[in-house]
């Protein structure tokens, strides 16, 4: 119960964070990414540099930790090798969010607002699931 409510607190300030820098609306990440183009607007750069800084400062901390503060053990990513599929899979998810404006975090905050777009970006998300499931069949 406890870490669920850790989690729920977590996700709301998340989604806090995305609505203030705007990066739930997709015509400023949309703008950021025209960096050629007329409409280009560098502001997201600050949230990136933002939320890079607060990371490296925690990790160094939390990297002291033995064991964390709201669990029993670490869960660290087991694959570090940068393969054939983590690189298409970035292109792809490139892809998508340079085509809708949306990545997760902000399309799944974009449900807070009632967005038809969200829905239907979290629906062609769960598509893409789908069919990956049923193309690759992965077995973890």
């Amino acid at each position: 119960m406890k870490t669920n409510v850790i989690a729920l607190l977590s996700g709301i300030i998340f989604g806090i964070g995305l609505s203030l820098s705007q990066m739930i609306n997709p015509n400023k990440v949309l703008n950021f990414l025209d960096i050629t183009g007329d409409r280009f607007d560098p502001s997201l750069i600050f949230v990136m540099v933002g939320a890079l800084s607060v990371a490296m400062v925690s990790f160094k901390w939390i990297r002291k930790l033995s064991v964390p503060l709201f669990g029993q053990h670490f869960q660290l990513a087991k694959n570090t090798i940068i393969d054939k599929p983590l690189i298409i899979g970035g292109v792809v998810f490139g892809i998508g969010w340079g085509m809708s404006g949306y990545c997760p975090g902000p399309v799944v905050a974009g449900l807070g607002l009632f967005s038809l777009e969200s829905v239907i970006v979290i629906a062609a998300i769960c598509v893409g699931f789908f069919a990956y499931n049923a193309l690759f069949e992965r077995n973890h």
